[in-house]
């Protein structure tokens, strides 16, 4: 049961050696005929209000003046996992989002790079955020090498908490959609409001997910400026 359960999330489909499952990840460009036929669309319009809304939340916790235009590279991380997030929604589409595979790549090359950059232009500042401000002699050792733990789990806590909430949701569903054929007729309906709200959920956890992964980013990239 177990093995079957999880194998929703198993990437077997294969052609060749290479999973087919992980072209799921660009189902997104079937979007993009739009921009170049009608303009300006609903859907561009609602792309530019979301680009811009995010753009002015995020340049407030950046150091704007000295990043200009460093906000839409967040932009584009939110937009990349919404999209995926979305997609793994729809029936008989691979989530690639609850995957390690995916969700570390994305986090340890954001966080190495942070990292060379903060310890190779501000060591200091790297330095001082070791230590947090009014913290005892006798602490300092035990509070840097807390720090230095906090420092080197965060791509693996970014990538852990994208793929748990995309595969806790999923799961949810598959076993209640697995007991429908052993319950009495009078109670699917229920099942089927059930299923309905854990949908909606899902698509408001998509929403959240990719906004706190972003969100996330964003704070570890200021912290080295």
């Amino acid at each position: 049961m177990m093995t079957n359960l999880f194998s929703i999330f198993d990437p077997t489909t294969n052609l060749f050696f290479f999973s087919l499952n992980w072209l799921s990840m660009s189902l997104g460009f079937i979007f993009l005929p739009y921009y170049f036929w009608l303009l300006p669309n609903r859907l561009l319009i609602l792309f530019n209000n979301i680009n811009m809304k995010l753009h002015n939340e995020f340049k407030l916790l950046l150091n704007y003046n000295m990043n200009k235009g460093s906000t839409f590279i967040f932009i584009s991380l939110f937009i990349m996992i919404l999209f995926n997030n979305f997609l793994g929604l729809f029936p008989y589409i691979f989530t690639s989002t609850s995957h390690l595979t995916l969700t570390l790549s994305i986090s340890l090359p954001l966080w190495l790079s942070f990292m060379m950059f903060g310890w190779m232009n501000n060591s200091q500042h790297m330095f001082i955020h070791m230590i947090p401000q009014g913290t005892p002699m006798i602490l300092t050792p035990f509070m840097v090498l807390i720090e230095t733990i906090s420092n080197l789990i965060r791509p693996g806590t970014l990538a852990v908490r994208l793929t748990a909430n995309m595969i806790a949701g999923h799961l949810l569903l598959t076993l209640l959609s697995n007991n429908g054929s052993n319950i009495p007729n009078l109670f699917i309906m229920i099942l089927l409001m059930i299923q309905i709200l854990l949908l909606i959920l899902e698509f408001a956890v998509s929403i959240i997910q990719s906004y706190v992964i972003a969100i996330l980013t964003l704070l570890y990239s200021s912290e080295v400026n």
